[in-house]
Order: C-alpha cells, then sequence, then structure tokens
C-alpha cells in the first residue's frame, strides 16, 4: 500500500527566516511533491497557502455567477467588470502558488514571488478599468487623465513589476532598501488607481446626503480601510516581531495580510457594483474613455510587457553562480538577515 511521508519541518538557524518566525519552514529543496503534501501539513507557509487558495475559488465563483448573468457579457457596460475579476482570480491563485512551491529550490523561490508579484501588477491594472468606467467624478470625465487613466495603470504596472523583482536582489546587501522599493512597489499603484475615490471622497467630505452621485458607498470605505491595514502588517511584521516564535504557524503578519488583502477586493467588488448601479442611468449618457479594441491591445500589452520583465530577472537570475549569496539555501552567516517576502 502507497504511504506518503509528511515532509520533515527546520528550526530557523537551519534555513533563511523571517523576522520573528523561528520554527515551521520546509527544507529548501524539497520536490515538488513535498511542496503540495505540505500544505496539508501545519507549517509557517500552510495559513498562507489556504488563505490564498480558498479565495480564488470564491472570486471565480463571483466572475462566473455575473458572467453566466442574463445579458451579462452581451453588454458592453458590464465588460470592465469583467476584466476587473480576472485579475482578481489570478493574483491569490499565483500567491497560492508561489507559498507552496517556494521551496523547492533557492532560484524556484524567486521565480516564484516574480510570477506573484507580476500577477498583483496585472491586479492593480484590472482595478483601473471598472474606476476608469463607473467611479470617475463627473468634472473628470473626458478630461486628459480620464483618458489616459487606463495606459497610465498599463504603465505603472511595469513599474510595479519592475522595482518588486529587483528588489529580491538587494534582500541580503540591502535588506532595508528592498524592502522599501517593495512597499512602495505596490503602494503607487495603489494610490493612482484609488484617485478617483480619493477626490470623491474630498469632495463629500461633511456633505452628508448631499453629494449626490458622487457619495461613496460603505463598502468603498471598508475597501479603504482594507487596504491600508494591508500595507501596514506588509510593512511592520507584527505581532511576530513583538513575541518572536509566538506566531510561527498562525497570526503572523504574512498571514493576516493575505486575509486583509482578500477582504479589501470583496469589498472593492461590492463597491464597483454599487457605482455600477448608483451611477448608471447618468453614466449612459457619457461616452467610454476606453472602447473593446483599447482595451483588448492594453490587455495584451499589459500582460506581454510583464511577461517580458519576468523572463528577463529569471534569466539574469539563471544566470548567476550558484555560489551567490542569493542563491544560497543554507542558513545565512551570523543569522540576522531575515528573507523577505
Amino acid at each position: 500500500m502507497l504511504s506518503l511521508k509528511l515532509p520533515q519541518l527546520l528550526q530557523v538557524h537551519q534555513v533563511f527566516w523571517e523576522d520573528g518566525i523561528m520554527s515551521g519552514y520546509r527544507r529548501p529543496t524539497s520536490s515538488a511533491l513535498d511542496c503540495v503534501l505540505s500544505s496539508f501539513q501545519m507549517t509557517n507557509e500552510t495559513v498562507n497557502i489556504w488563505t490564498h487558495f480558498v479565495p480564488t475559488w470564491y472570486f471565480l465563483w463571483r466572475l462566473l455567477a455575473l458572467a453566466g448573468g442574463p445579458g451579462f457579457r452581451a453588454e458592453p457596460y458590464h465588460w470592465p467588470l469583467l476584466v476587473f475579476l480576472l485579475p482578481a482570480c489570478l493574483y491569490p491563485f499565483a500567491s497560492c502558488c508561489a507559498h507552496t512551491f517556494s521551496s523547492m529550490s533557492p532560484r524556484a523561490r524567486h521565480i516564484c514571488y516574480f510570477l506573484d508579484y507580476g500577477a498583483l501588477s496585472l491586479y492593480s491594472l484590472g482595478c483601473a478599468f471598472p474606476y476608469a468606467a463607473y467611479s470617475m467624478p463627473a468634472s473628470w470625465l473626458h478630461g486628459r487623465l480620464h483618458q489616459f487613466f487606463v495606459p497610465a495603470a498599463a504603465l505603472n504596472s511595469f513599474l510595479c513589476t519592475g522595482l518588486s523583482c529587483y528588489s529580491r536582489f538587494l534582500e541580503l546587501e540591502s535588506p532595508g532598501l528592498s524592502k522599501v522599493l517593495r512597499t512602495a512597489a505596490f503602494t503607487y499603484p495603489f494610490l493612482f488607481d484609488n484617485l478617483p475615490l480619493f477626490y470623491r471622497l474630498g469632495l463629500c467630505w461633511g456633505r452628508g446626503h448631499s453629494c449626490g452621485q458622487e457619495a461613496l458607498s460603505t463598502s468603498h470605505g471598508y475597501h479603504l480601510f482594507c487596504a491600508l491595514l494591508t500595507g501596514f502588517l506588509f510593512a511592520s511584521h507584527l505581532p511576530e516581531r513583538l513575541a518572536p516564535g509566538r506566531f510561527d504557524y498562525i497570526g503572523h503578519s504574512h498571514q493576516l495580510f493575505h486575509i486583509c488583502a482578500v477582504l479589501g477586493t470583496h469589498f472593492q467588488l461590492e463597491a464597483v457594483l454599487a457605482d455600477m448601479g448608483s451611477r448608471r442611468a447618468w453614466l449612459a449618457t457619457q461616452e467610454p474613455a476606453l472602447g473593446l479594441a483599447g482595451t483588448v491591445a492594453t490587455l495584451v500589452l499589459a500582460v506581454a510587457g510583464n511577461l517580458l520583465i519576468i523572463a528577463a530577472f529569471t534569466a539574469s537570475l539563471l544566470r548567476a553562480p550558484g555560489t551567490c549569496p542569493l542563491l544560497q539555501g543554507g542558513p545565512l552567516e551570523g543569522g540576522t538577515q531575515a528573507k523577505q517576502q
């Protein structure tokens, strides 16, 4: 009878380690099968895997439920929402795969996260489509920013992927700079995408129910709060920095970061649906900023460009000698530098 043995776990002194995470590490040269089996074993990555695997199916269900509605796909008004939902399904799946297979080898770890960052970059672009279609302030419609909002978001996705991938090459020599670059890589596209919401929030601040079509729904507020909390958790490494070893398996910042990110995407979807419904009669009189041809062209170019960036960093990684510190799978000298994801 075939029996499968769960992989052995390692302690902090045996591997590259996360700040405040002392145990539960997988072997850095695990097989693909060991990686899959480890998702059913309690490691410090298990909750990371499942907190994005399950939401992948939730967002896929929402996509299929909306797209399967009567006449939904046939109406161009709905297309930006569908474009948003595609990367909303992709990014948690890419993250789940990255956390699952990153322990196969040092090179595999970096390549997994290159793809993870690329998926997040495409998600930032996907957010721009419904915001341009449904959430623009009235005074911005057909202005220069509105016309170039989605193309600019595509360029931002290139910057996001490039900076975040490059930050992995700085992890050992300049861990602080690496963290700053990676945080900036994802903060900037978020701030850009949400400019219409920030402007509408400023217009409606203190005006109560007299704000009309510029009013933000409660879901917008929840989305922005979750995004703020997500950024804080990513940057702070709390609570594990305050009590090293206490949150190795459950409750460390990356797990909370995943949960807040998924909740933020859920509330973002609800907010987009609210804008679609409440502003539809008014938006029906307006010309869309980007037609079908422009939407398809932007998506194709963005996907191709991000894949090329990832390929370039992957090629650089594959050319690096095995003695390169970035590719060492054992303990770091002195045990003081943290592997950052």
